[in-house]
C-alpha cells in the first residue's frame, strides 16, 4: 500500500535510502533532449550542464559540481554567495529547479540505462 497522507509522504522523503534518493534527484530535460531520449526527466550527476529555472540566478547555466544525496541538493560551479565574513559559500539548489541542457554521457552504463528507459 502507498499512502497519500502528506505526513507519510514527508516521512518517506526524509527517511529514503540513498539509492531511492538518487532517483528523486531528477531534473527536467530541455525540449531537444526530451525528443531525443523520449522521456521528461533524468537524475542529475556531477558534470551535467544545467540551466537554473527558479530563484535569483534564473536563466544562468552551469555545470554540476556536487550532488549531495544526504541533503537532497545540488551545488553548481561558479554560483556562490558572499558571506558576512567575506568568504564565498556555495548555493544549494533543488534538482527540481534545474533543467538538464547537456547531460554527461561519458559513462556507458548511463547511456545504456537511458536507452532502456530506466533510471
Amino acid at each position: 500500500m502507498v499512502s497519500s497522507k502528506p505526513r507519510k509522504q514527508r516521512k518517506m522523503l526524509y527517511e529514503a535510502p540513498l539509492h531511492r534518493r538518487q532517483k528523486m534527484m531528477a531534473a527536467h530535460l530541455s525540449k531537444e533532449l526530451r525528443e531525443k531520449f523520449k522521456r521528461r526527466s533524468l537524475p542529475v550527476r556531477k558534470g551535467d550542464e544545467v540551466k537554473i529555472m527558479r530563484g535569483s540566478f534564473k536563466g544562468r547555466t552551469a555545470k554540476i559540481e556536487k550532488v549531495d544525496l544526504k541533503k537532497m541538493v545540488v551545488y553548481l560551479e561558479g554560483i556562490t554567495r558572499k558571506k558576512s565574513d567575506g568568504s564565498d559559500a556555495k548555493i544549494p539548489f533543488s534538482a527540481s529547479n534545474l533543467m538538464l541542457i547537456n547531460p554527461d554521457l561519458s559513462d556507458k552504463e548511463r547511456v545504456k540505462a537511458i536507452e532502456r528507459g530506466v533510471q
